[in-house]
């Protein structure tokens, strides 16, 4: 069993990958950029969702490669998957413990991934003009 200081620290590390992806993608002006937290949701593949969107394929890339660069040079660490950057329509980056979904704007409309966690506390962060 993890002590408390464990499970604290962990809850911390997260915090700062979640603040450094939120970053990465306001630097790039994606949109409506909030976390997800799904520690507490039974069936979640994940501690942590960070969802945003863009309105071309070439912005979705462009964040993504933001974050992937971001997270790399502050915190050393890569995506241990990422999906969807052949198409740039909604692209998927798995950092075990946070999942970060960019969408094309249609496509966050269409499947509007945040109903399916209602539930969950969220973090909305502005927008970036």
């Amino acid at each position: 069993m993890r002590d408390y200081s464990t499970v604290y620290f962990l809850y911390m590390e997260e915090q700062v990958l979640i603040e450094v992806i939120a970053q990465a993608i306001q630097d790039k002006k994606g949109k409506g950029v909030i976390s997800l937290d799904l520690s507490g949701m039974d069936g979640a593949i994940c501690s942590h969702f960070v969802v945003c969107n863009a309105d071309s394929t070439t912005q979705v890339s462009a964040i993504a490669d933001a974050v992937e660069e971001a997270v790399y040079l502050k915190l050393g660490e890569n995506p241990w998957r990422v999906e969807g950057k052949q198409t740039g329509l909604w692209v998927a980056m798995d950092y075990i413990d946070v999942v970060v979904h960019i969408f094309q704007t249609e496509l966050r409309d269409y499947y509007k991934l945040e109903e399916l966690w209602a539930d969950a506390p969220m973090v909305e962060y502005e927008d970036v003009e």
